[in-house]
């Protein structure tokens, strides 16, 4: 055992402390607010209705393709222009104007199908919290 040299761990290293910026660590997502789950649910609105929409306005035949496509050409546009993880990177003034076609698209949906005040208060609440979040990301 005389052959072996004499070595003695190091203690590790004190962590640092955080700096006092708003951007998450790297490798981390940042937290969700109340913002980002309303911002979600009227999305999830806007395919819902869509979804209604395309059922309800149409007869038979035609019915199956809008129900089922109206929500999934939205949903479409949402993943690759929208959604947190986009497929395709674009301006943000882009990304908005996409986010708000989709809303605009349900607003005129609940129009269309005689609900005028649910589509009146979908589009409020929608461009507000829209708004409010597209602020957020581009500060």
């Amino acid at each position: 055992m005389s052959d072996l040299p004499a070595v003695r761990p190091t203690p590790p290293e004190a962590p640092q402390p955080a700096a006092a910026s708003a951007a998450p660590a790297a490798g981390t997502r940042p937290a969700l607010s109340a913002l980002d789950v309303v911002a979600v649910l009227c999305q999830l609105f806007a395919f819902a209705t869509l979804a209604i929409w395309g059922f309800a306005a149409w007869d038979f035949p035609g019915n199956l393709i809008a129900g089922i496509g109206a929500p999934v050409g939205a949903i479409l546009l949402w993943a690759l222009f929208v959604s947190p993880r986009a497929v395709l990177a674009v301006h943000p003034f882009v990304r908005a104007l996409v986010e708000l076609l989709v809303y605009a698209a349900a607003t005129i949906a609940w129009w269309s199908m005689g609900q005028a005040w649910i589509g009146l208060g979908y589009a409020v609440v929608a461009v507000t919290i829209g708004l409010v979040s597209g602020r957020r990301r581009l500060a």
